[in-house]
């Protein structure tokens, strides 16, 4: 009997989801039932740091000088306390846990398909699963590449419908921007993601992580290195961004839609590799 190929996709992106939920709950350090920690690492994983929400400079990005602090990774003084997150808000994921050789880089999953096809390949090449987070209107232009981006390895999330400022909208408007684009995921792949990343803003705030949560997410995703790729400053300078702050555990954000980013994911990935960090999907990064 001949199997159809996006059969196969549907029905292994829909065991994964199934078979990770409780998984991944364990590994964030939120009870399935109980209150879900504020942003933090993998907090059920013994850690040295918790990273900073208080803003943009949470994110430990150093400046192009390579200067010594410019390059250290980010402070392990603790944040300040946040205020307790309702049972029913998911876990946001800053980070994995520091004491792996692994790192995750996601991508913004919008623009050119040829241009993301070509940072599929490179990840490829040398053996690296990224997670791509897409944006919906993107998969309605271009629904054939959620089945390449599978294909590859690597794994899809949520980042809203259109890319616009979530954090001012209503909820009901919020709600809509996420299950518009869950509802593309579901009917491209068998399954909406196990990741919702908030479209203008690094981290969730306690509106949209709870629209997040009705729709179906129980994690959201932020990240510790923002090499600001969207910007086009040329590939030498995403790559030395990216490496000169990133270390074991680290979520890199990246954008697919830039030239300049294709051109630095090689360096970037050959730089990890020669510290002994390996590029994983955030699943694999939180099992």
């Amino acid at each position: 009997m001949t199997v159809d190929r996006r059969t196969v996709l549907r029905t292994t992106a829909r065991l994964a989801t199934l078979t990770a939920t409780g998984g991944l709950a364990a590994a964030c350090g939120a009870a399935p039932d109980g209150p879900a920690p504020e942003p933090s690492s993998f907090a059920a994983r013994p850690q040295p740091s918790h990273l900073s929400t208080a803003g943009p400079g949470a994110s430990g990005l150093p400046e192009d000088a390579g200067s010594a602090s410019a390059s250290a990774s980010p402070s392990p003084t603790a944040p300040s306390p946040a205020p307790p997150l309702a049972a029913s808000t998911p876990v946001e994921v800053v980070n994995g846990p520091r004491d792996r050789p692994q790192v995750t880089l996601t991508f913004h999953g919008q623009g050119d398909p040829a241009v993301a096809t070509a940072i599929l390949q490179a990840a490829e090449q040398r053996g690296a699963r990224l997670t791509v987070l897409a944006v919906g209107s993107w998969l309605d232009q271009q629904p054939q590449m959620a089945e390449r981006i599978l294909s590859g390895g690597h794994e899809l999330g949520n980042h809203t419908q259109n890319h616009l400022d979530i954090s001012t909208m209503s909820p009901d408007r919020a709600h809509a921007e996420i299950a518009q684009c869950a509802e593309r995921l579901q009917r491209l792949t068998g399954s909406i993601g196990r990741w919702f990343r908030p479209s203008a803003a690094q981290f969730a705030n306690p509106m949209v992580r709870t629209q997040a949560k009705l729709v179906g997410y129980d994690h959201c995703l932020s990240f510790d290195v923002d090499p600001r790729d969207y910007s086009d400053p040329g590939a030498e300078v995403v790559q030395r961004r990216v490496l000169n702050a990133v270390t074991g555990g680290s979520v890199v954000a990246l954008h697919m839609g830039h030239r300049g980013t294709v051109d630095a994911l090689p360096g970037i990935l050959d730089g990890l590799a020669a510290r002994g960090l390996h590029a994983v999907t955030a699943s694999q990064l939180c099992s």
